[in-house]
């Protein structure tokens, strides 16, 4: 699977799951970005035919009703959406 790395600042382990076409997932990424926080993320949606059940597996591990953004903080800490004050929070907190 193609996960992206983003470098910047250590918080941990910080992967988010996402849609190449998704609104909030932009502004969900964007937002890590701004806040210049060390990510990795992956495009489910562009994942090779071959990969995607796994891809869509992983997703629903951490979020059973599949959606996106879902955000893993450290294998700890889920946040589905975009919920800038919960990430601000999780962030800070980790």
């Amino acid at each position: 699977m193609d996960v992206v790395h983003v470098s910047g600042e250590d918080h941990g382990k910080v992967m988010l799951y996402a849609l190449s076409t998704c609104g909030w997932c932009a502004k969900t990424k964007q937002l890590l970005t701004d806040l210049g926080v060390e990510f990795s993320y992956l495009y489910v949606d562009k994942v090779n035919p071959d990969e995607i059940d796994s891809a869509l597996s992983e997703v629903e591990r951490w979020n059973p009703r599949g959606s996106f953004p879902t955000l893993v903080i450290n294998d700890e800490t889920v946040i589905v959406g975009f919920r800038e004050d919960e990430i601000r929070g999780a962030l800070h907190a980790g």
